[in-house]
């Protein structure tokens, strides 16, 4: 009696899973950004790796000429830290990409509704639009996890887990430390996303129709992601220097306009483009890795 009771209870709850997720496409996208976050996160971790160590002077083995520093922080990282090494802060990447990326896109999905109605594209503008608005949704929610992940990239701290550190940054800064760099987070990302969605979307829209419909769609989509990619990293790099700065050494900034002078006065113009180019490897291929296996996987699933 048990166990028919409880294999019926299963199956209800089973059933009510499916059905919740065929009839809410908003959870629908969820579960798809989720997933291709989760796998482009975990390969391209080394670059934001690499992209945090040469943005704090502390851990940078070498000055001068970035493409050697960033071979130097490789070398230096398998050294000391071996391969795991480049991997290290990953549990805080998984725990914001997760429901970053899946928050992102279903509200991406929820505002583009209403905006563009359903299954029409996005205008420019539009884009632009819908990709800060998302965007700016998730790196609110999530601004502790993003503080968290910056310092363990850093080598600058020595957090022994997420719970631990969520507790000592919570008891030495308070919920301002939970916070810091949320203005330049949200001034690289929401432009970001802005920037790139109104590229990708241009780029498929010039596309030709009997190109797209080849059967090399993955392709397409993936090629089209590194040229968003490209134009939108380059834009937002200051402003990803500035946000590695504030959470780094909270103590220290008080406030952007600080951190904007204590750059330029130490490294000039070129400092607010330090650790351009692994982030512009990371983010642009994360990003069109993402928006391939989203755009695969919404299909597979009838979502689009």
């Amino acid at each position: 009696m048990l166990t028919n009771s409880f294999m019926k209870d299963s199956y209800a709850t089973s059933y009510f899973t499916m059905d919740l997720i065929a009839n809410y496409p908003i959870i629908k996208s969820f579960l798809a950004g989720s997933f291709s976050g989760t796998f482009s996160t975990i390969v391209f971790q080394p670059l934001d790796l690499v992209k945090t160590r040469l943005q704090s002077p502390v851990n940078s083995p070498v000055r001068g000429n970035q493409t050697a520093s960033m071979i130097a922080i490789f070398g230096n990282i398998l050294e000391k830290e071996r391969i795991s090494g480049l991997w290290r802060g990953m549990t805080p990447s998984i725990a914001r990409v997760v429901p970053g990326v899946g928050l992102y896109f279903s509200s991406l999905h929820w505002l583009r509704s209403y905006v563009t109605g359903p299954g029409n594209e996005p205008g420019p503008l539009e884009a632009v639009f819908l990709g800060m608005a998302a965007r700016s949704i998730s790196g609110v929610c999530l601004i502790p996890i993003t503080v968290i992940k910056t310092r363990f990239e850093s080598g600058v701290y020595n957090y022994g887990g997420m719970g631990q550190a969520l507790c000592s940054i919570y008891r030495n800064e308070g919920v301002r430390g939970l916070c810091c760099g949320l203005l330049p987070t949200l001034f690289r990302d929401a432009p970001f996303s802005g920037l790139y969605l109104m590229f990708y979307t241009q780029t498929k829209a010039a596309v030709p129709s009997d190109v797209m419909n080849s059967g090399n769609k993955p392709a397409i989509h993936f090629s089209c992601g590194v040229i968003a990619g490209l134009f939108a990293s380059a834009v937002t790099q200051p402003a990803d220097v500035l946000k590695t700065k504030m959470q780094l050494y909270p103590d220290k900034f008080t406030g952007i306009q600080d951190v904007v002078i204590y750059v330029y006065k130490k490294y000039g113009v070129r400092g607010y483009f330090k650790g351009i180019v692994p982030r512009m490897l990371r983010r642009t291929l994360m990003a069109a890795m993402a928006w391939t296996i989203y755009e695969r996987v919404t299909e597979s699933i009838g979502l689009k």
